[in-house]
Order: C-alpha cells, then sequence, then structure tokens
C-alpha cells in the first residue's frame, strides 16, 4: 500500500486573498473553511479526489528564505503564452531565481511571493 498527496497546505498572510488567487489559477473552488484557514480544491470533487486540494493556512510567522518545495502547473485549455499572460493579469509576477531565460518554463511568484513554474506541455483538466 502507499500513500497518496490529498492536501497542500501554504501557510500565508492573507488566506482570503490567496485563495482567490489560488482558484483563479488552478480553477478550484473554496470547499471549505476553518477559523482563518481557507481550503479550496476541484469544484465537484473536493478532498479525496484525482487532484490534491489546497489549504490556505494563515499564519504571521516570517518565510525563512526559498521555500524547499514549489508547485508546478501546466495550461489546460490554452497555450503557455496565453496561459502566461492570464496568470499576470490574475496576480502572478515575475520570479528571478537565476534561471537562464532558455528555459521552458516561466517561473512566477504568487501575490505573498511564493514561487511557482508555469510548464510549457499542455494537459487535459
Amino acid at each position: 500500500m502507499a500513500c497518496r498527496i490529498t492536501e497542500l497546505v501554504l501557510d500565508c498572510a492573507d488566506p482570503v486573498r490567496m485563495a482567490a488567487f489560488w482558484c483563479e489559477v488552478l480553477g478550484y473552488a473554496e470547499i471549505g473553511k476553518e477559523g482563518e484557514d481557507i481550503e479550496i480544491g476541484p469544484p465537484g470533487t473536493g478532498f479525496g479526489g484525482p487532484q490534491p486540494t489546497l489549504i490556505l493556512s494563515r499564519s504571521d510567522d516570517p518565510k525563512p528564505g526559498k521555500l524547499p518545495l514549489h508547485l508546478d502547473v501546466n495550461p489546460t485549455d490554452r497555450d503557455q503564452d496565453a496561459e502566461l499572460e492570464r496568470l499576470l493579469a490574475a496576480g502572478a509576477r515575475p520570479a528571478d531565481v537565476g534561471q537562464t531565460r532558455d528555459e521552458s518554463w516561466h517561473v512566477l511568484s504568487d501575490p505573498e511571493g511564493n514561487v511557482f513554474c508555469l510548464l510549457r506541455n499542455q494537459v487535459a483538466p
């Protein structure tokens, strides 16, 4: 028997803002709230489905630097350039982590500075 990732938890200062951003990026919806923490996930599926949910957990603890884990996302219904435009309009910002600019992906940050990558290949929703 093996384990499966069911939730990813992201500490953040403003869970409401971050939930709105990541819902826009991933096409997720709010599926639960406990205190100030907000859980988002695929509409109609929620927790336990084939995709992990994301919990935006309220925290004032300072970040110690670059996180050792980041998310990679792929476009589902458009090419990479069009998806990059959509993500930038949603509040993502280009991030420099030392890339050469020859990569096939774009490095971005969310509204609180967490780095994620937009990959090139289009995948099924």
